[in-house]
């Protein structure tokens, strides 16, 4: 199926927005469509086209995408915003993407990083809100970060034979190693009141907007990603073990990806997984 696109724009708290809408080709009534949450500092293209591509492949597919810009990003006005500061801008897009396409009724938010949180905090508070999509989502505090290092990147460097060699030539600094390995293990090891002070707080934000949300969830992550090594971390508690078991959530990996997917097969895959679970239920 082929697809179309037109450029729309909107008003946010008397700020003008703008974005794309991508529309499958052939006359149709669709009562679910995706609106692409960002991450920031990002705009509605993504990384090497990610959006875009995404959007055009679920529109030949069937599915009307909505891409935009927040306040204060790409080509829409106001001031600059954080991720969880947006509730505003993605109720205004809902509004004017209901508005392009008569008879949607269910809104299926999807983000990478920070655009995933952004959407799983905002996804309780909107009925017409029945799906997320949540690539690498954003956990980040100084104790997870610390934590998905010691195990992800330390673990695999003791196995890296090339590692071996250089410290048996003299030729890597093993004492600037030790001090790094301390700092990121002091981090992993803080105690729970002090993490708490330094932001350990937005796990549990968003394991309580998830645990709210009465929709399904596709969770894709990046294997060679530290943001979502550190979800994966963060994954293991047993509360967020428990939830992410219920059967509205489904789970992806994709071992070899970076955080944005950028090579093609990376990319079509993640896509693919999308488009394969929106049509699923």
């Amino acid at each position: 199926m082929r697809y179309e696109e037109r450029a729309i724009g909107f008003d946010c708290g008397g700020d003008a927005l703008f974005g794309i809408l991508s529309l499958p080709a052939a006359p149709s009534v669709s009562r679910r469509g995706v609106l692409v949450v960002v991450g920031g500092p990002q705009v509605r293209t993504g990384s090497h086209r990610q959006f875009t591509l995404l959007a055009r492949a679920l529109a030949a597919a069937g599915t009307p995408v909505l891409r935009f810009d927040y306040r204060g990003m790409g080509d829409s006005e106001g001031a600059m915003r954080g991720f969880d500061s947006v509730d505003e801008d993605v109720r205004a897009a809902i509004d004017r993407f209901q508005q392009e396409v008569p008879g949607l009724e269910e809104i299926v938010l999807w983000g990478l990083c920070d655009g995933a949180a952004a959407g799983a905090l905002y996804a309780p508070r909107d009925a017409r809100v029945r799906g997320l999509v949540l690539l690498n989502p954003w956990v980040r505090t100084d104790e997870g970060a610390a934590r998905a290092t010691l195990k992800h990147y330390y673990r695999g460097r003791l196995l890296d034979a090339g590692l071996w060699k250089k410290i048996a030539s003299g030729r890597f600094d093993l004492l600037g190693a030790a001090r790094s390995f301390v700092g990121v293990a002091r981090s992993a090891l803080r105690p729970p009141q002090e993490a708490a002070q330094c932001g350990a707080a937005l796990p549990e934000r968003l394991h309580a907007s998830l645990s709210r949300f009465p929709g399904k969830v596709l969770v894709l992550l990046s294997g060679a990603d530290l943001t979502a090594q550190e979800f994966s971390v963060v994954a293991e508690a047993p509360h967020w073990r428990t939830l992410l078991a219920t059967p509205r959530f489904a789970r992806r990996t994709l071992p070899k990806a970076d955080h944005t997917c950028s090579r093609r097969e990376w990319h079509e895959q993640m896509t693919a997984w999308t488009a394969e679970w929106l049509a699923a239920w």
